[in-house]
Formats: structure tokens, sequence, C-alpha cells
């Protein structure tokens, strides 16, 4: 476990074992490299350790990169340097010095078990941290980290946010963002959609109504308003708003007052509001659809969500922790491969991270904790992509939510373009004129699909284990080939 690793970077062997001893008898896991330059940076991460032992590093250029890459990482693990370091060497400058604990050797055990201590409360009050900042948009893409960084900056003021962005893009997820990261945090939240409530209604909903107000108002009714007294009131489409009410919420805004339907008390708010809409409210106010003056008033502090199709590489992040969030929620749980993850990066995705919302918790009810391969992904989703890779059926697939596509190739493997002679079969002849192989191994497989459908009475859930297959993914081939059967 990550909560116990130590990684012990040092060429002196001698002392790397002695170190590597006194951790495990302390009940640490190191973890021994003699050279940084052996660490590979692409499959790790600076919170795989609880701490780095750092001794003879080997190759400056290769420590400094390490160094380099550990301080870029949030929350990294401390360096507890073992005699022999030069004071003013290059790779100090890279890293803040309170992430620099020096350490005696031969090691001294009390001064050895006082650091690890230190550093596992560090590694307990950054994931506290870590915790509270996870609430938000997902992803470490440059378009999410500028995002963070504009929530960041506003959360602590009470400014009137306008965030802007097309459907689906996670605007009421930054708004809430805001408002956790605020110190309204431990009052309401409240979110109101101006569009989905009739304009006859919306002020009700907005600032409540007295009994008697109107037909139907059989008791006294508080509003949004009164609700998120003291937090953050969302008002989501503002841009569907009606003109009459856009002229009242303005008043409200102004003067921070404002009285129930039916009423004549006037109430005083103290509410933050923050707006989002997925319309453009300057031709809006061409059109004489949005005033202007409200306008000017709500976009204070605005914020652009960025589409996910602009941020693609956030993909494995969010498929993540939204299986995960689909798992907890009992909505079943699944697993992609590296490859549907990187077909799913070729797709444009009209309907952003709610659309990916919605596809996954798709997978999951076709797929229960199974692993989906590229090729198991709706029609639509493949579009993009040429020629899919042919992936291997997993019998037991690991039940993380991303699974990446292995990039390791065995030493002993023949070099690219070589075809192993000991995997050749002498009896497998080919016609003096060649084959198309691909239509070859679709004959193939529609022979194998029909045999298999004889044998099973023509039920496909009986001939699917037959051929080692979903049922879904023999319907799937079914209608490829153009073959109408009952799935069963």
């Amino acid at each position: 476990m990550s909560e116990s690793r130590i990684l012990v970077v040092d060429g002196d062997m001698a002392r790397a074992e002695r170190v590597a001893t006194l951790l495990e008898f302390m009940d640490f896991t190191p973890r021994l490299v003699a050279d940084a330059a052996d660490l590979d940076l692409a499959r790790s991460k600076a919170t795989d350790w609880v701490a780095i032992v750092a001794g003879d590093v080997g190759d400056p250029g290769a420590w400094s990169a390490f160094v380099d890459w550990l301080s870029r990482q949030p929350l990294h693990s401390p360096l507890m340097v073992l005699p022999g370091h030069d004071e003013r060497a290059p790779w100090r400058s890279l890293v803040h010095p309170d992430s620099v604990w020096p350490l005696d050797y031969p090691i001294r055990r009390p001064q050895l078990q006082e650091a690890l201590r230190r550093a596992s409360l560090k590694r307990i009050d950054d994931e506290e941290r870590q915790d509270k900042q996870s609430v938000g948009p997902t992803g470490s893409s440059e378009a999410v980290t500028r995002l963070n960084r504009m929530i960041d900056q506003v959360a602590g003021f009470d400014t009137t946010v306008l965030i802007l962005g097309e459907s689906g893009t996670g605007k009421e997820v930054a708004a809430r963002t805001i408002h956790e990261r605020s110190k309204r945090a431990g009052k309401p939240f409240v979110a109101i959609n101006c569009g989905a409530i009739p304009a006859d209604l919306l002020e009700s909903e907005l600032f409540g109504h007295e009994k008697g107000a109107f037909t139907g108002a059989l008791t006294q009714r508080k509003g949004r308003f009164e609700m998120a007294e003291g937090g953050t009131l969302l008002l989501d489409e503002i841009g569907d708003m009606p003109m009459a009410m856009q002229v009242k919420l303005l008043r409200v805004l102004q003067e921070r007052t404002f009285e129930r339907v039916g009423g004549t008390q006037v109430y005083s708010c103290n509410v933050r509001v923050v707006a989002a809409t997925h319309r453009n409210l300057e031709d809006q106010i061409a059109k004489g659809g949005f005033r202007e003056d409200l306008f000017y008033r709500l976009n204070v502090f605005p914020i652009e969500m960025p589409a996910l199709r602009e941020r693609t590489e956030d993909l494995p992040d969010l498929i993540s922790a939204i299986t995960k969030q689909l798992a907890e929620s009992g909505r079943g749980r699944v697993a992609l491969t590296g490859e549907a993850v990187n077909v799913l990066k070729h797709y444009h995705w009209p309907g952003n991270v709610r659309e990916l919302h919605n596809l996954l918790e798709r997978l999951a009810v076709l797929h229960p904790n199974s692993q989906v391969r590229a090729t198991d992904l709706p029609a639509r989703y493949r579009a993009g992509v040429a020629e899919l890779p042919v992936e291997p059926a997993m019998t037991n697939p690991t039940p993380a939510t991303v699974i990446a596509a292995t990039r390791a190739t065995p030493s002993s493997a023949p070099a690219a373009g070589a075809a192993d002679p000991s995997t050749i079969n002498p009896r497998a002849t080919l016609p003096p004129e060649g084959l198309d192989l691909k239509s070859h191994m679709a004959e193939l497989e529609l022979e194998l699909i029909q045999a298999a459908l004889q044998q099973a009475n023509g039920v496909v859930a009986h001939a699917a284990p037959l051929l080692g297959l979903r049922r879904t993914t023999l319907v799937e081939k079914l209608r490829k080939y153009g073959i109408d059967r009952d799935a069963d």
C-alpha cells in the first residue's frame, strides 16, 4: 500500500540494504533503486511513496529530471537525503526547501522514526486537503487546471459569478465547487432551473408566496432565496428566464430585498448568486430576449466551461470518477480497456460529460462486472476510428475503473516486422495468388457463429457461451452479418 511504501534511491547497495532492513523492521515497505534513471516516471505518481530516501542517486541529470517531475506533482512526498549531497547542487533549486529533510548516516533509528512519523502525518493532511479539492471539475488538463484556478480565485469572495458553456459541461458542478470552497460552505446550496419552470410559477419558486396569494396557494411557502439564506443560489439556464422575471430579479440583486407573492413584508437576503447558461447572452440582448442591465449585473466574474472534446486527455480520470460513482450508487460496475478509452478520445462528444455519464451507465447495465473492449462500444462511438484493434477477451477482468493497455514487450519477443519461426504452423498453406485475410476471417467467424446457433437450436443466449462471447456481443455480430435471430 502507498501508505507504507518508501522509495530508496542509492547506488551504494550495501547502505541501501541496511536502510531497507531498518524500514522493514519498522513495518514500512521499501523499494530499492540504484539510479534515478531506473524509475519509469510515466507509470509513477508522487503519491506512490510516503517518503523518498536519497543516497548516491547516480546520474545527476536523471536525478534532476526526477526531482523536477516530483516538484510538479501536487502534494508530493518529502525527500529524505543522506549525507553527501552538495548544498548548492542544482536539483535543490527545483524543489521547496521544506520538502528536503536531512538524515544522518549511520542511520539513527529515532531520527528516522520521527521523520517517517512526520511524513505519515503529512500524507494524512495532504489527503484531507486533496479530498476537499477533489470536489469539483475532474481532470488534469490545462483547461481544467485553468478552470480550477479561476474557481479558487473567486470562491473566497461574494462576487456574482456567471458560468457559461455548452449543455452537459458541468456548470452545476462548477457552481457547487465555488460554494464548497467558499466561506459559505456550511450553508445551503440551492439550485433552480429557470427554463424548466413555467413563467407564471417562477416568481413563487424564487421568492415564495403567502397563503391565498393565488388559486392553489393553500399554505405559506418559502422561495429559493429564503431557502439559500447564508449560502449560494444557482440560477441555472438564466438565459431562459422570462423578461418580466428578469426585471424583478434585477431589483433583488440591486437591493438585496424581496417580497413574497401576495405579501407586503420586505425580506432581506444574504445570498451569493451564481448564474449559468448555455446561451450566448450578448446575442440574446441583441435579439431583445435578455436585459442588458441584468447581464452586466450577473457578468461580474464570468467562467467559461470547456467542452469535453477540448480536453479529451481527461477522459481516463472522468471515466474513473464516473464508474466509481455508478458502482457506489448501486448502478453497476464496469471497466474499460485502454483501447476502448483511446477510441472514445476520437469521438466529438456533443453531449459533453453528461453524455459520457449516460454511456458509462448504459455499459454498466450491458456489461455488469465486466471489461468493455473497443468493439463493445456502440457504433456511433466507434465511427471516428477506421479499424479497431483486436483485443483479447479477459475471463477475469480487473475491477479497476480504467485498465490501460499494456505497453510492455517481453525481451524475448522478435523484432518488429519479423516472424517468430517457432510460431509458424508448417501445415498452413496459402494459394499462390494469396488471399484477403480480413474477408477470410470474417467468413470463418460467420461459419462458427452459424454452427454455434445450430448446436444451440437457434437460441442466442445458449450459443454465446459456446463461442466465449457475451450475449450482447453475439447479438451485435448477428446484426453485423445481417442474421435476423431472436436474442433470447
